[in-house]
């Protein structure tokens, strides 16, 4: 069954006001057993769960901590000291001492790739914060000797050469030489692919073979493909390429899905806006995820977007799009979330910064304007990806020229990204009513925008500091799983320390965040981009009970060690997703990983950090302390070393 967005509202509005008034929306008063009941409106007067003993970040107003917080029927109904709460229980009621720990509420990454991530999870070596190469390849060799006849060994981003020890990928070399007769294919943010021989072979590249438009393909000095892939000036070439390889049967896309979902809940995330990304149509490659709905399977909250897979035929899919489905149609755990990231194919700012900016056709601004006004029109939210400034003005002009005739103040429209985005673009975002979803891509590519634009040009890459003072919406996320790792304490430790992945320190304090700010953005922040604040982001009652608790906590732990903590416990919609360690006993039933030959049977998601360990420390190769490397394109015969480049 599914509500529109003013049936949910009506419905939340009901709930909110209910506990409001029966007192509950503090912390530490006396709670009775027969005002719950009356606050919560369910038919149980207990509690199905309690968590206490804990220090809990509620995110209600600012330094805000309770001790317990209770569960039923999906939502919190009380939050406050573990005397008041634990009055609460009743016969049935699962309680869990937290130890003292943390608890925060439900991580929301406000842009990832969930849909075509989960489909594909299961057939990926995940590099993803793996500290060395060394470690990469080990894995890698086993994986190969894993890996059945006629499948394939891939690595589709997450990563940075830049995070390993050594300060540099593979060579072809020894990929070639870890793999002889498995096709393997390596994938580094958006700017280049490796593929070992094998791979060339199961793809047909071959002498003849052309560059296609959109890509380049390195050839010796006899014309033969060496293996090294170039996005110039966009990544077409490398999504055309993935895509030639094997695929999973549905029933293994499920157990992908599945496993992805949990791989995130792991990390505390309990909701996330999908992006739609290239080669995800709609609606064929939804059917999986529709299908986990359905059995009451998913663990994640999604709202998703639409992305038109057609260039020049854009306004056409968003118009048949629209014809047939209404805006937030689904439930809370699966809703239309509106149009984009790509509204239409001329607007799209390739994100190399290994490369030159582009420059937008001079179509771009008659194309987008028909698009957005046929959104307008039907009251579809939308989002548009946008990196450099350049591009955001020229789209900001169009969106000004639809709003005089059809208003798009209230549709909750947001832009992407935004690296390079000024004081004056922002204002005009606010004027407009919309919102700024940042991504840690610069923990990822920070080395290359210095390199390329200089370091001051690099310190309000984006300037989330400014966004705030000037009262936008922003929420944060990830931009999984390709040109950035889905891990959310990356993004975190980003936005508070502002180092990349390779250790280099890129901000100054003035566009840098306190721990409660960053979390803020990835909590109610992110929420308000599907239109959902008043339902999830705080540990209230009322709202959704989605909540993690932390391995180490976030407030206090050092600052260079945020990016190792994980969820013990994440409940989603009440329910526990994921436990560990100490509280493994209430860990959901373990799912059995397809393809057994799966890298994620062997070697799980994100490198993961030994209970009671520190993340490694950032990588330094200089003796100034920095970190940075030469390696550009031309160096993947051979090692690099260190030379101070970007300062």
């Amino acid at each position: 069954m599914t509500r529109s967005h003013d049936d949910i509202t009506r419905r939340e509005a009901i709930s909110v006001a209910a506990v409001a008034a029966t007192g509950l929306l503090i912390g530490g008063c006396t709670v009775t057993r027969s005002t719950l009941s009356t606050a919560s409106g369910l038919e149980s007067s207990v509690p199905d769960l309690i968590v206490h003993n804990a220090r809990i970040t509620t995110m209600q107003r600012p330094g805000h901590e309770v001790g317990a917080l209770a569960v039923a029927a999906g939502q919190i109904v009380a939050a406050g000291d573990d005397k008041d709460v634990l009055s609460l229980k009743g016969p049935q009621t699962r309680i869990i001492d937290a130890g003292g720990r943390r608890v925060v509420p439900g991580l929301n990454d406000s842009h990832i790739h969930i849909i075509r991530g989960g489909l594909n999870y299961n057939l990926e070596l995940r590099w993803d914060g793996v500290p060395s190469l060394a470690d990469a390849m080990r894995m890698l060799r086993e994986q190969v000797a894993r890996t059945p006849q006629g499948q394939w060994v891939r690595v589709v981003g997450g990563f940075a050469e830049l995070q390993f020890a050594e300060r540099r990928l593979p060579t072809l070399d020894e990929l070639n030489a870890a793999a002889p007769d498995t096709p393997v294919f390596i994938l580094h943010l958006y700017d280049r692919a490796l593929l070992n021989r094998a791979a060339l072979r199961a793809v047909g590249y071959g002498k003849d073979t052309p560059n296609p438009p959109g890509g380049i393909i390195e050839r010796d000095r006899d014309g033969n493909p060496t293996g090294l892939l170039v996005a110039d000036p966009n990544a077409w070439i490398l999504y055309k390429t993935l895509s030639l390889g094997p695929k999973l049967p549905p029933e293994h896309q499920m157990n992908s899905t599945r496993h992805f979902m949990r791989e995130l809940n792991r990390l505390g995330v309990t909701s996330v806006c999908d992006a739609g990304g290239g080669f995800q149509n709609y609606p064929e490659d939804y059917a999986i995820i529709n299908e986990l709905h359905e059995r009451g399977e998913m663990t994640v909250r999604i709202a998703y977007n639409l992305f038109t897979q057609r260039p020049q035929k854009e306004r056409e899919d968003f118009a048949a799009w629209a014809g047939n489905n209404r805006m937030y149609q689904g439930d809370e755990l699966l809703r239309l979330n509106g149009a984009g990231e790509m509204l239409v194919y001329s607007a799209a700012d390739f994100e190399d910064f290994k490369v030159a900016r582009p420059d937008m056709p001079g179509s771009m601004e008659a194309e987008l304007e028909t698009v957005v006004g046929l959104l307008a029109r039907n009251k579809w939210a939308f989002r548009l990806h946008a990196t450099y400034d350049e591009t955001i003005t020229r789209a900001l002009d169009v969106f000004e020229r639809v709003n005089r005739e059809a208003p798009i103040s209230d549709l909750r429209w947001f832009l992407d990204h935004c690296e390079t985005i000024s004081d004056r673009n922002i204002e005009r975002v606010k004027a407009l009513g919309g919102g700024i979803a940042v991504q840690h891509r610069m923990a990822f590519q920070g080395e290359y925008f210095i390199q390329r634009y200089g370091k001051q040009a690099a310190e309000r890459t984006p300037p989330v500091r400014r966004m705030l003072e000037m009262g936008v919406a922003v929420g944060a996320g990830t931009d999984a799983t390709r040109v950035a790792s889905y891990n959310p304490w990356t993004s975190l430790s980003w936005l508070v320390t502002g180092r990349t992945v390779g250790g280099t320190a890129m901000y100054p304090d003035s566009n840098l965040l306190s721990r409660e700010e960053a979390l803020r953005l990835y909590t109610g922040g992110s929420a308000w981009f599907s239109r959902e604040e008043t339902r999830k982001g705080r540990i209230a009652p009322g709202q959704l009970a989605d909540f993690a608790l932390l391995s180490d906590d976030y407030f206090s732990v050092p600052a260079d060690q945020i990016r190792g903590i994980e969820s013990l416990l994440t409940v989603t919609g009440g329910q526990i997703v994921h436990a560990a360690r100490a509280f493994a006993p209430h860990a959901p039933a373990p799912i059995p990983v397809l393809p057994e030959w799966s890298p994620v049977g062997k070697f799980g998601g994100h490198w993961r950090v030994a209970a009671g360990a520190s993340p490694p420390p950032f990588p330094v190769c200089c003796p100034h302390g920095l970190t940075s490397s030469p390696l550009g394109r031309d160096a993947l015969g051979g090692g690099a070393g260190c030379s101070c480049w970007a300062f």
